[in-house]
C-alpha cells in the first residue's frame, strides 16, 4: 500500500519513540529494496527482521540502524573519515588529519576478497539501507533526532567502502605502551617498568640496537591518539579554534588500553542442568550513551542470526544463528610496532633506509571547516605506516606499523563471514581468516559441543620483541605474519567448559620466543571464573548471568589474608583490620568495607610499593602500577623491600591502611558505618554531545551506583581521582544453545541512540541490579512480544 507524507513520517516516528503503535502494519515504499520486509520491534527495542533473501536482510538492517541510531552512525563515520571540522569547527581540524593516517589506502578489490565472496555485496546492501533512512530524513526532517536539528546540520550519505576503510575504532595495542617503556627505560632502568606493566609470560625486555630510550618525544602517539580516543566537545572548541589537550589524551588512551577487558565462556551439555551448552559473553568498552553494541536479529532464506554488533556494521559478532553460539574477547596480541626514522637534513620528506634516503610518500588533503576556508593538510607515509609525528630539532620522524591497516582487517567486519557459519570446522576456518582486533572466540552449537579459537593477523618479529621503538632503518622488518593455525585451542576439553577474561591464554609450554604478545590482563577475573565453573554440580542460565555480575574481589582474599596476624597500637588502623577481617570480600555498592579496601588497594597501597621501589624520577611514568605484579611482590615479600621483606611488607599495609582510612573519612565522613562504595563509585553514561545540547535534552544517562571494581568479574574500571567507571560491560549476554528463547541479554543504557525514545535509557535500572531481558528467536515468541511494527515494500 501507497502511504501518505505525514502517516509515512508519523509512523516512523512512532517506532522511534514508542508513543503509539499502529494495529496494522504500514507500509513504506524504498528504493533498493527488492522485495517486501517487515522489522519488529519488541517490548525490549530489539529489532527482528525478516526479508526473503540475504541482500535485502542487509538492507533492512542499515534501514533500521539509521532509523533507532542515525545520530551516533553518522557521529562514527564522520570522526572516522575525518569530516568533524565540517560539522563542529576549526578545533577538530587536527583530529581530521589524524583520522585519515589511519584510512585503509590499499586495493578495495583485494580488501572486499580479502573477508569473503560476499563482502562487498553485503556492505553495499547496509550502506544502501541507511541511505534509504537519510533520505526519509530530508523528505520529512521531523525524523531527525535532537542533536541534527539543534546543530543544525544534515546525516551524511554512505558508500560501502565507508564500513571498511575506517580502521581507527577498533582495539588497538600496544604502540603506547612501547614509548611509555622507553622512556622509564631511559638510562638502562628496562626492569623497572614491570611495575607499569608486567610481561606475561616471563620475558625480559631488551632495548634494541639503535635505540637510545632517553631521545624518544613522549608526544610520539599524539596523532595516534587524536585518531582513537574519545572525543570532548564544548561551546569553547566549536566556537573557536582550540587545541586538544595531547597530554589529557594520551594519558586516556593509555589507561583506556589497560582497563578495556571482557569475559566469555562456553559449557559443555554435561554439566547444565537443561542438558543444552550455554555460552556467555560481557564485552567491556568505554561506557557512552548512546551504548556501543546494539542488538538485532535478521532473518532471511539461508541465514537467522541474532545478537549484538556495532550499528555502524552489518551483522553481528556476538550472538548465535540457530546452529552455533559465539562470543569474544580481546586476545592481547601484538599488532603494532612504532619506528622511528632519521631524515634527510636537506629533505625532510627524506628518511634513511638501509644505505639511501627513501622518499615519504606524501599526500595533500583539503579538509571542509565549518566558518572557515577548507584546510589542506599534508599526510605523510613511509613503507611502515603513517607519520604520526615529526621532530624538527632533531631531525627524527616516527611511523607506526600496524596489522589492523592490512588488507582485510576492517574491525569486526569478519564477523559477516564467521556468523553464518554451521559448524567447529567452519567457524574455525572463518578465525583463520581473522585479522582484527585479535580475539578469543568461545563456540557453542545445537549439537553439544564447545571450543575457543583465537585469531588476529599476528606479525613476525625475527630479531626483536615488538616491545619498544625500532629504527626504521630497515633492520626490523616483519616476516610476514603468523598463520592462526599456530595458535592454540581447544575443542570439548575433558573439564567441560572453556572461558578467556583477556588472561594469557597461551599454554606453558607455548614457545614464548613466538612473541605473540607480553602485555596481558591480571588474571583475577579468570581465577574467579575458573573457581565458580569448575564447582561440581550442574549449572544454568540463571547461574551465568550470576556469575556475569559476581563481585567477590580475589585481590581482597589474598589481601586480607595478609592482614589477619597483624596487630597494631592505633586505634584508626584496629578499626580498618576489624572492618577488612570481618568482610564477606564482595565489592558490592552497599559494603562499607569495599570502600575502604578499594580507596587503599587503589590509592595508598599500590602507591607505597612504587615509592619503595621506584627511582624518583621515574614514578610519574609508572602510572597506578601493574596490581598483579604489586600483589605478587606482597605475596611473597623480597629483598627489594628490605633486609627484613615481611617485616617491611607488614610495615607498608598497616601504613598505607591507616592512610586509606584518613582518606575515605574525608571522602565519606569519620562514621565508617554510614559508608557505601556506591556513594563513591558510579557509572556515568556520557553523550558526547552533552555540553552543545539543550538542556532539555537529556542525552546523558547517569549518574547511577554500581558494585565491583576493575578486577571482579562484573569489571568496572575506575578513575582514582573521582571513582566514576570508564570502561565495563555494557553489554551482557547468556545463551541456551538450542533453547534459544530461554536466553538473556542487557545492554546499557538501551537500545535506542534518539534520547526522546523510551528505549534510550530502558535497561539502566536492569542492568545496574544484574537483571536481563529476553533475547528472543523464534517468530512465536517474538509475536507475543511485539510492540511496533514496520512493514517496507520496493518503491514502484
Amino acid at each position: 500500500m501507497r502511504v501518505t507524507a505525514m502517516k509515512f513520517a508519523m509512523t516512523l516516528l512512532c517506532a522511534q519513540t514508542g508513543a503509539a503503535i499502529a494495529k496494522e502494519p504500514t507500509a513504506y515504499q524504498l528504493p533498493g529494496l527488492r522485495e517486501q520486509a517487515e522489522i519488529i520491534v519488541d517490548k525490549w527495542g530489539i529489532p527482528h527482521i525478516y526479508a526473503k533473501s540475504q541482500d535485502d536482510a542487509f538492507f533492512v538492517q542499515g534501514f533500521n540502524a539509521a532509523r533507532d541510531r542515525l545520530w551516533q552512525i553518522d557521529f562514527w563515520r564522520k570522526r572516522g573519515l575525518g569530516e568533524l571540522a565540517k560539522t563542529f569547527g576549526p578545533s577538530y581540524t587536527e583530529h581530521d588529519r589524524a583520522a585519515r593516517l589511519f584510512l585503509y589506502r590499499g586495493d578495495m578489490y583485494r580488501e572486499w576478497l580479502a573477508y569473503g565472496s560476499d563482502a562487498k555485496r553485503i556492505a553495499e546492501a547496509f550502506a544502501s539501507g541507511v541511505n534509504a533512512y537519510i533520505r526519509e530524513t530530508q523528505k520529512h526532517p521531523e525524523l531527525l533526532p535532537a542533536e541534527f536539528k539543534q546543530l543544525g546540520y544534515q546525516p551524511a550519505l554512505w558508500t560501502a567502502e565507508d564500513i571498511v576503510r575506517i580502521r581507527a575504532h577498533g582495539l588497538t595495542r600496544n604502540a603506547t605502551s612501547e614509548i611509555a617503556r622507553s622512556r622509564v627505560a631511559c638510562n638502562g632502568d628496562v626492569g623497572v617498568d614491570e611495575l607499569r606493566s608486567g610481561l606475561q609470560p616471563p620475558w625480559r625486555a631488551a632495548i634494541p640496537e639503535g635505540l637510545d630510550p632517553c631521545t624518544i618525544d613522549p608526544k610520539v602517539m599524539g596523532a595516534y591518539a587524536l585518531a582513537t580516543a574519545e572525543i570532548k566537545f564544548s561551546k569553547e572548541s566549536v566556537a573557536q579554534a582550540q587545541l586538544p589537550d595531547i597530554d589529557e589524551m594520551l594519558a586516556s588512551t593509555e589507561r583506556m588500553e589497560q582497563g578495556t577487558g571482557s569475559n566469555n565462556w562456553a559449557i559443555s551439555a554435561s554439566r547444565t542442568k537443561s542438558g543444552r551448552p550455554i555460552l556467555a559473553n560481557d564485552p567491556h568498552r568505554a561506557y557512552s550513551s548512546p551504548s556501543l553494541r546494539y542488538i538485532a536479529h535478521v532473518s532471511a532464506p539461508g541465514m537467522d542470526v541474532i545478537g549484538a554488533g556495532e550499528p555502524f556494521l552489518p551483522g553481528v559478532s556476538i550472538g548465535h544463528n540457530g546452529r552455533i553460539a559465539f562470543g569474544l574477547t580481546i586476545f592481547r596480541a601484538d599488532q603494532e610496532d612504532v619506528y622511528f626514522y632519521e631524515t634527510n637534513p636537506q629533505n625532510r620528506n627524506e628518511y634513511r633506509y638501509r644505505d639511501r634516503w627513501e622518499p615519504m610518500t606524501v599526500v595533500k588533503e583539503s579538509v571542509a571547516v565549518k566558518g572557515a576556508p577548507d584546510r589542506v593538510v599534508e599526510l605523510k607515509f613511509t613503507r611502515h605506516g603513517p607519520v604520526v609525528h615529526e621532530d624538527p630539532a632533531t631531525g627524527r620522524a616516527y611511523a607506526l606499523r600496524v596489522a589492523w591497516l592490512d588488507q582485510g582487517m576492517a574491525p569486526y567486519f569478519g564477523s559477516v563471514d564467521f556468523m553464518r557459519a554451521q559448524n567447529w570446522d567452519q567457524f574455525t576456518a572463518a578465525m583463520n581468516r581473522w585479522g582484527a582486533p585479535s580475539e578469543n572466540q568461545v563456540y557453542a552449537d545445537t549439537a553439544g559441543n564447545v571450543g575457543w579459537v583465537p585469531g588476529g593477523l599476528i606479525p613476525i618479529r625475527p630479531n626483536w620483541d615488538g616491545l619498544m621503538p625500532v629504527p626504521g632503518d630497515g633492520r626490523y622488518e616483519w616476516a610476514g605474519y603468523r598463520h592462526n593455525d599456530e595458535l592454540p585451542r581447544e575443542f570439548n576439553p575433558s573439564r567441560g567448559w572453556v572461558a578467556t577474561a583477556n588472561n594469557n591464554t597461551l599454554p606453558k609450554a607455548y614457545p614464548a620466543d613466538k612473541k605473540i604478545g607480553f602485555e596481558w590482563a591480571d588474571p583475577a577475573r579468570i581465577t574467579r571464573i575458573t573457581e565458580v565453573l569448575n564447582h561440581p554440580g550442574k549449572t544454568s542460565v540463571s547461574d551465568s548471568m550470576k556469575l556475569q555480575t559476581d563481585v567477590y574481589s580475589v585481590h581482597a582474599r589474598q589481601l586480607t589474608e595478609l592482614l589477619r596476624p597483624l596487630k597494631s597500637d592505633d586505634g584508626a588502623v584496629v578499626n580498618a583490620l576489624r572492618m577488612l577481617n570481618g568482610w564477606d570480600l564482595n565489592v558490592t555498592k552497599e559494603s562499607s568495607a569495599a570502600v575502604l579496601y578499594e580507596v587503599w588497594f587503589s590509592r595508598h597501597l599500590k602507591t607505597a610499593i612504587l615509592d619503595r621501589l621506584a627511582p624518583q624520577d621515574k614514578k610519574a611514568l609508572l602510572g597506578e602500577g601493574d596490581s598483579r605484579v604489586i600483589l605478587g611482590l606482597l605475596l611473597q615479600p623480597d629483598e627489594r623491600l628490605g633486609v627484613d621483606p615481611k617485616s617491611e611488607r607488614d610495615r607498608i599495609l598497616l601504613d598505607s591502611l591507616k592512610a586509606a582510612m584518613a582518606d575515605s573519612s574525608k571522602l565519606l565522613g569519620s562514621n565508617p558505618d554510614s559508608w557505601q562504595w556506591g556513594k563513591l563509585h558510579h557509572a556515568l553514561f556520557s553523550h558526547p554531545l552533552e555540553n552543545l545540547l539543550d538542556k532539555n535534552v537529556q542525552a546523558s544517562v547517569g549518574p547511577v551506583p554500581k558494585s565491583g571494581d576493575e578486577f571482579s568479574v562484573n569489571s568496572s574500571v575506575y578513575r582514582r581521582s573521582d571513582f566514576r567507571l570508564m570502561t565495563g560491560p555494557s553489554f551482557r549476554m547468556v545463551l541456551d544453545v538450542g533453547g534459544w528463547d530461554k536466553s538473556r541479554v542487557i545492554n546499557t543504557p538501551g537500545q535506542s541512540g534518539d534520547p526522546a525514545s523510551p528505549h534510550y535509557r530502558d535497561m539502566v535500572s536492569d542492568w545496574e541490579a544484574g537483571r536481563y531481558v529476553p533475547l528472543l528467536y523464534t517468530r512465536k515468541a517474538v509475536e507475543k512480544q511485539a510492540r511496533v511494527r514496520i512493514l517496507l515494500q520496493p518503491s514502484q
